[in-house]
């Protein structure tokens, strides 16, 4: 009998721990999701902001002539065509270099800061968009982003199937486009940007899943400790990866599909 009671102790015990970490792992991925979110939409608006300051439609005020009663001013005259630009093109990646290096090292309230300033650095990066496509081209190839990714994080979460050998597969893929892309810059060929778009979808796509499901991965395996910091900071790198899927997977698609003015 006290064989008994005990082993149904036990057992409740053990059902009230998976309840907690069930419970822990929504919260988790709320605030994964919600941080990415909130930094999508800063990503937005800088970048909607600073093409504004960009361009005019008063050619007093312009330097050069992009387009029908459209000109840059000399602030975009600065950040699209001088040798800044550069600077601008690859300050995300080193920024995400250098995040990934050092957040260990910040609190999980310094973390998250840095990561909404990486989203101001990359809506600058990513704010020619709105001189190259249209704005309703923009609007629909994001909301297509935002539905494929909805149906791939969501795969990712609730599958049973181990996807974690799809990592490294995945990475030397992305490193491949990263090399692609900078040989493209010079070369200047439209047949490599549309594999290296249509590679990329392909590649970030499959890096939501598995991203996703890594994420959801590393909490039930840390929850136990109870590092409330730990978790926090893993709930903004775990942000910023998917941030990253979202954004390139959009780059991506709107090379393919978005409509140029």
């Amino acid at each position: 009998m006290a064989d008994y009671q005990t082993a149904r102790t036990q057992t409740g015990y053990a059902g009230a721990r998976t309840a907690a970490i069930d419970e822990g792992l929504k919260a988790h991925m709320n605030k994964v999701y919600g941080t990415m979110s909130v930094g999508m939409l800063i990503t937005g608006a800088a970048a909607w902001a600073i093409s504004g300051l960009a361009t005019t439609a008063d050619p007093a005020m312009g330097v050069a002539q992009i387009g029908p009663n459209e000109y840059l001013t000399s602030f975009g005259a600065a950040i699209y065509t001088s040798p800044l630009r550069w600077v601008i093109m690859f300050a995300p990646l080193i920024f995400v270099f250098g995040f990934g290096a050092m957040v260990n090292r910040m609190s999980a309230a310094a973390a998250q800061l840095v990561f909404y300033t990486f989203a101001v650095v990359m809506g600058l990066s990513l704010s020619s968009i709105f001189l190259v496509f249209t704005g309703y081209s923009i609007a629909q190839v994001f909301l297509i982003t935002a539905i494929a990714f909805a149906g791939l994080s969501l795969w990712g979460y609730t599958t049973k199937k181990d996807i974690s050998g799809w990592g490294s597969f995945l990475i030397m893929g992305v490193i491949g486009l990263i090399v692609a892309s900078i040989v493209n810059i010079f070369l200047g060929s439209p047949a490599i940007m549309f594999a290296i778009s249509a590679l990329g979808v392909l590649i970030f796509a499959g890096l939501t899943a598995y991203d996703t499901q890594q994420i959801k991965n590393e909490y039930i395996q840390f929850a136990a400790a109870g590092d409330q910091e730990w978790l926090g900071k893993a709930a903004i790198m775990g942000s910023l990866r998917l941030y990253l899927d979202f954004i390139n997977m959009f780059i991506m698609l709107l090379q393919l599909f978005g409509q140029r003015e």
